[in-house]
Order: structure tokens, then C-alpha cells, then sequence
């Protein structure tokens, strides 16, 4: 590697990472609601009039190299131009002072407005969703008014389309930043500190979110999906992740449920209807009908999922969570055991 050019590293370091999260794209110029629309539209405003200024300099630039006097060697120096005034140069840095301070208010006020756009977002019968950052997953609580039907499911957050969702964000850790730039910007989780985001789905689609703060040795795959779906789509979900996992249907999903309830894994992990209510990793009620595991790092199939279990630390350097020595035969049956909470 020290002699291979360093855009060839470059590009291999892409090419990885691409391939580490392939999934849905992070597109913060693909707006897919009304607070993602208002910062795209800002963004056009400012790249328009960075442009039109760095095309004005330029021009300006080339001008002056174009009238700039002539001499050669033997030429004695003039200094005339030091004494005498120069009022048409004067004149030019004058207004393009007076054009860049009108440039900058112009774009403090479209931020201002903007800023004023975001805030104008209703919280009427808005879904409430709580989401807490820990190193290195995310945790989503769905509020209701009766606390019987609340909630939790981790990495993947399901909202219903054209409906507000007011986010509740807080961290267990360090600073961590949520960020899904196809349907609003970043926002800051601060521990001992609550932050509200306000967003909304105006088309149904899988949304790549991630972390946007260095968090930590892990931060790189901290990721999350936001799944908007129809109302009813998104309300039959609902109804099913407040149902405790099923029952296992046959001798290798007792088994591996037995297993589950025996080994660590139940010091990190919660499964409803099951003795397993440890709260340090992810709650498993419904982790078979997941896209992801590991906080978007790897696709949900058995064989990711055993690979997981086995050794994570081959696909998450620095997870907390540890390897596992289990027999093959006790590896399969946990499993098949998760892979059947759907």
C-alpha cells in the first residue's frame, strides 16, 4: 500500500464501503417530504449564488490579468501608479463589497426562512416515535396514548406516508447525530439533553439513515432504515410489533429458544413473552421480519445472522457484543429460532 497512489487507496476505501452498506441510497438531493424539500431548495439558492460569486471573481481575475501592464527585464519600474488615484479600481471593490453584503443578507434571510418552513410542520395526529442512540444501534420506542400498545423495535423505523412523525431523540452515550437526508437534515442526540425532529413521508420507500457524529470506534456502521408505507400497511405493522414473539413450532425452535434463554445471550437481549429482558442490546421480538441486522451492516438471512452470532467482531471491529463458540447443531437452532420472530 505505500506505493500505490493514494486516489487508487482512495477509491478502494469507497468501493468497500459501498459494498459494507449497499441498501437503500442517502440522497439528500432526492427529496421525499415537505422538510427535506425546504432544504433542497435552499440548497439550490446557495449553490446559485456561490456560483454566480466564484464566476464574478473569476471573470474579475482574468480581466485583471488580461489589462495588466507589460515589461520586460529592462524595463524601469513605474511607480507613477503608487502616487496617482485610482478611482475606476476603487470604484469596483466598492460594489463588490456592496454586491456581497446584499449577496450574504440575501442568504441569511432564505436561511431564515427556511429555518421558519421547518417549524411550520403540524404535530397533529402525529406518530411519536422515541429514539435513543447507543454504541452503536439505535432503539425506537412507539408511544401511545395507551401504554399498553407502546412499543420498542430497533435499526429500522416504520412510518405511515403523508402523516407528521415527531421524533423524540435522546443518546445513552455520547453525542451521536440522526440523520435520513431524504426526508430532513442532521440533528444532534446530546446526552442528558432531549431534542424533538419533526419530519414527514411524503412517498412511500426505504430511506437509508446513519450517525453523523463520530460516536466512537463503531460510529462508520451505525446505521438505520426508515421504511414509509401506506397507513394501512404501516398500522397492520404496528399491530404486530406490539404482539409478544410467537410460540416455537417445532423441536428445533424449542431448542433454540431453550438456547437463547441459557447462554449470554440473554444478558443483552430482550425477546417478549420470553424471560429474556435485558435492555444493553437490541430487543429481538421481531428481528426475523428486519431487513438488516447489526445496525445496517449486514442483510438479514440465516447465513448473515450465523456469521453474526459466530464471530461479530470479523464484520464490526470493536462491537460490544462477543463471539460464540456454540456447536454447529446449537448455532443453527438459534437461528432458526430468531429468523422465526418475524
Amino acid at each position: 500500500m505505500r506505493r500505490t497512489p493514494a486516489w487508487i487507496a482512495l477509491a478502494c476505501c469507497a468501493a468497500w464501503g459501498a459494498a459494507a452498506f449497499a441498501g437503500p441510497a442517502q440522497d439528500a438531493l432526492s427529496p421525499a417530504g415537505p422538510q427535506a424539500a425546504h432544504i433542497h431548495t435552499l440548497w439550490h439558492v446557495m449553490l446559485a449564488v456561490c456560483t454566480l460569486v466564484f464566476a464574478a471573481v473569476l471573470a474579475a481575475f482574468l480581466i485583471a490579468l488580461w489589462r495588466a501592464p507589460r515589461a520586460d527585464a529592462a524595463a524601469p519600474p513605474d511607480l507613477d501608479a503608487a502616487l496617482r488615484p485610482e478611482r475606476g479600481a476603487r470604484r469596483s471593490v466598492l460594489a463588490a463589497v456592496a454586491a456581497s453584503t446584499l449577496l450574504l443578507v440575501f442568504l441569511i434571510l432564505a436561511s431564515f426562512l427556511t429555518d421558519r418552513a421547518l417549524a411550520r410542520l403540524s404535530s397533529e395526529n402525529a406518530v411519536r416515535i422515541e429514539v435513543t442512540a447507543n454504541q452503536w444501534w439505535w432503539e425506537a420506542k412507539y408511544g401511545d396514548p395507551q401504554p399498553s400498545r407502546t412499543f420498542t423495535t430497533a435499526n429500522e423505523l416504520h412510518i405511515p406516508v403523508g402523516r407528521p412523525v415527531v421524533l423524540t431523540l435522546k443518546s445513552s452515550d455520547v453525542i451521536h447525530s440522526f440523520w435520513v437526508p431524504n426526508l430532513h437534515g442532521k440533528r444532534d442526540l446530546i446526552p442528558g439533553r432531549t431534542t424533538v425532529l419533526r419530519l414527514q413521508a411524503d412517498r412511500a420507500g426505504a430511506y437509508r439513515g446513519q450517525c453523523a457524529e463520530f460516536c466512537g470506534f463503531e460510529h462508520a456502521y451505525m446505521a438505520f432504515q426508515l421504511v414509509a408505507e401506506p397507513a394501512d400497511r404501516y398500522e397492520a405493522w404496528a399491530e404486530h410489533q406490539r404482539q409478544s414473539a410467537a410460540e416455537p413450532g417445532d423441536d428445533t425452535l424449542r431448542r433454540g429458544r431453550e438456547l437463547f434463554l441459557t447462554t449470554t445471550c440473554v444478558m443483552c437481549h430482550a425477546i417478549q413473552g420470553t424471560d429474556a429482558s435485558a435492555r444493553r442490546g437490541p430487543d429481538l421480538t421481531h428481528v426475523g421480519g428486519r431487513r438488516d441486522i447489526a445496525a445496517g451492516t449486514m442483510a438479514n438471512t440465516d447465513d448473515n445472522l450465523a456469521r453474526w452470532i459466530r464471530d461479530p467482531q470479523r464484520f464490526k471491529p470493536g462491537v460490544n457484543m462477543p463471539a460464540s463458540n456454540l456447536p454447529e447443531d446449537d448455532l443453527k437452532a438459534i437461528v432458526a429460532y430468531l429468523r422465526s420472530l418475524s
